[in-house]
């Protein structure tokens, strides 16, 4: 009886431990992966939003820093994870 006492005592542990993990860490997990994929994808010429909700175009990029064209004439520096999304054309 002790025997079956452990294997109990183990599932009352392991099933929260498991729901966790499909619930929180590993959706949140696949999240980060897709923004990274998304950071390191973006190019000259994207259309971007950037996490403040400005609209530009990628004018210069390098590792950490992308210029953004906001305006005829205006454009502005930000951090390469400053970017929100990129905006896709349907054209």
């Amino acid at each position: 009886m002790p025997q079956q006492s452990g294997v109990v005592t183990l599932l009352i542990w392991l099933v929260p431990l498991a729901l966790f993990y499909f619930l929180l860490l590993r959706p949140q997990q696949q999240q980060q992966k897709k923004r990274r994929d998304m950071l390191s994808s973006i190019d000259k010429g994207d259309r971007v939003v950037t996490i403040g909700g400005i609209h530009g175009t990628i004018v210069d990029i390098d590792e950490k820093v992308v210029t953004l064209r906001i305006a005829d004439k205006v454009e502005v520096k930000f951090n390469r994870s400053a970017i929100g999304s990129v905006v896709r054309s349907d054209s």
